[in-house]
């Protein structure tokens, strides 16, 4: 595990060693290490603090190569709907920056108003007052509640920060109704929010501009297996997508699908990459193809770098 500083045996705080000469204690945080402009903001009112070289100092202080500069992380307040529910957390991995989970389908990543379902949002607060940890729920890459798959989970603010800025390859599978002609693609239709409906999203010319590829890995029983990144994090996307090229989801009602081989849409988020916000580490992440889908021959682990354009 990648650990956060202690000093002394307080609260935990981030270390960087200076670079570069000729700095503020400001100008380095942002331009070179990339701290996000709001981070700062909270560590400077929100009840966090600066040392440099053990010594409590300002966003002003001048700092030179081989400073020490610690930012102290200021207390999160969490929302009253976010208490702790204790559920099973298939954690793919965990260091004091970010969590990879593996969720499973029907369950909500984030409570909603009116609905007392407990989501993963709820089962994080409980894992983390389990490990003494005083953070809210930063959640980086949504599914849908019936999506199953990987989720990125920023532990504190000041890791969220940092995937502002930093993008994170999401990869799917996906079982959709019917054959391609055109094995490979790419959909760049925008989506908007359908008239009179507060779920449903549709292909809208006046929508945000939204962009899915796909290459078509299997076949059978007139449905098609898709390898597909998310270029674009629209509501629906992938669902929006291929419901418009008369290709539904299988399982997908909302959409258009039909529930004769699965019981909620078949998507499954099996692969993200990213470069980790602190160490700038490349990492990578597979899930296995969920049991409750029907059964697909190919080898997950080989579809993460596969090419999807010809």
């Amino acid at each position: 595990m990648i650990p956060l500083f202690q000093m002394n045996g307080s609260d935990k705080m981030i270390r960087f060693i200076v670079e570069k000469e000729g700095l503020n204690v400001r100008d380095y945080l942002l331009s070179e290490v990339h701290l996000s402009r709001q981070t700062l903001k909270k560590i400077k009112f929100h009840g966090g603090a600066i040392y440099v070289n053990n010594e409590v100092s300002n966003v002003r202080t001048p700092v030179k190569k081989g400073d020490v500069i610690d930012c102290l992380l200021p207390k999160e307040e969490r929302s009253a709907s976010l208490y702790p529910v204790e559920l099973p957390l298939d954690l793919v991995y965990e260091d004091d920056f970010i969590l990879v989970i593996n969720k499973p389908a029907h369950l909500p990543v984030v409570p909603t108003i009116g609905n007392n379902t407990p989501s993963l949002a709820h089962g994080l607060i409980h894992y983390y007052d389990q490990s003494q940890l005083p953070y809210t729920v930063h959640i980086v890459t949504r599914l849908d509640q019936d999506t199953s798959g990987l989720v990125l989970v920023a532990k504190h603010q000041l890791a969220h920060g940092y995937f502002r800025e930093m993008k994170v390859k999401r990869r799917y599978l996906a079982l959709v109704e019917g054959i391609f002609r055109d094995k490979s693609g790419i959909l760049t239709l925008p989506i908007g929010r359908k008239n009179g409906s507060i779920i449903e999203r549709c292909v809208d010319d006046f929508g945000k501009y939204a962009e899915t590829d796909y290459r078509v890995v299997e076949e059978k029983d007139n449905m098609s297996l898709l390898n597909i990144e998310l270029k674009t994090g629209r509501t629906h996307q992938i669902r929006v997508h291929f419901s418009h090229v008369h290709h539904p989801l299988i399982g997908d009602t909302l959409y258009g699908g039909t529930k004769q081989y699965a019981n909620r849409q078949a998507l499954h988020c099996y692969h993200l990459a990213f470069t980790h916000p602190y160490t700038n580490e490349a990492l990578s992440f597979t899930a296995p193809w969920p049991d409750d889908l029907p059964g697909i021959k190919v080898d997950v682990s080989t579809l993460a770098a596969a090419p999807l354009i010809d």
